[in-house]
C-alpha cells in the first residue's frame, strides 16, 4: 500500500513538473517575442497595422496554450502544435520587422 501511494505520489509530482517545464518553455519564449514586437513599434519597424496583427498572433497563442492546460496534462502532440504555433509567431515577426515599410 506505501508503495502504491508512493509511486502514485512520484507520478503525479513528475507529471506536474512536466507540464510546467513545458508551459514555462512557451512563457519563455512568448516574453521574447512581446520584447521584440514592442522593439519593432520603437524602432518604427513595424507599422500599427503590422503591430495589431502581431499582437492578435500573440493572443491566440495564449489562448491555444490555456486550452491545452486548461485539463491538467500537456501531451507530446500538444507540446509540438504550441511550439509549432510560437515558431510562426516568431516567423512572422521576423518578417514583418525587416520588411521595407517602415513607421515614419
Amino acid at each position: 500500500m506505501l508503495r502504491t501511494t508512493l509511486a502514485l505520489g512520484l507520478l503525479m509530482a513528475c507529471t506536474g513538473t512536466a507540464l510546467a517545464d513545458a508551459t514555462l518553455r512557451i512563457d519563455r519564449i512568448q516574453a521574447q517575442q512581446r520584447a521584440r514586437i514592442e522593439q519593432g513599434v520603437a524602432s518604427g519597424q513595424l507599422t500599427a497595422p503590422e503591430t495589431r496583427r502581431l499582437v492578435h498572433q500573440e493572443r491566440q497563442l495564449n489562448r491555444h496554450q490555456a486550452r491545452v492546460q486548461a485539463d491538467g496534462v500537456v501531451t507530446r502532440g500538444e507540446r509540438y502544435r504550441l511550439h509549432r504555433d510560437a515558431q510562426r509567431t516568431s516567423r512572422a515577426i521576423f518578417r514583418q520587422k525587416h520588411d521595407p515599410q517602415r513607421r515614419h
